[in-house]
């Protein structure tokens, strides 16, 4: 089940596709890590500065 999670105090959003755990992480654009598994497939992504492209009230604690 997928896990999309935003934190106003970081301005983050969290996409988890899986929930294991995170052997390497990569800037794949600025601002968007992904997250790979041992076996480097993607199981989460995290954007950074989230705000600049999302709507926080979205996730309703955002502000």
């Amino acid at each position: 089940m997928v896990q999309v999670n935003y934190d106003a105090n970081s301005d983050a959003l969290s996409i988890v596709l899986v929930s294991k755990p995170v052997k390497e992480s990569a800037e794949i654009l600025p601002d968007v890590i992904a997250d790979f598994d041992a076996d480097g497939r993607v199981i989460a992504f995290e954007i950074l500065d989230a705000s600049r492209i999302i709507d926080p009230a979205t996730f309703g604690d955002g502000k």
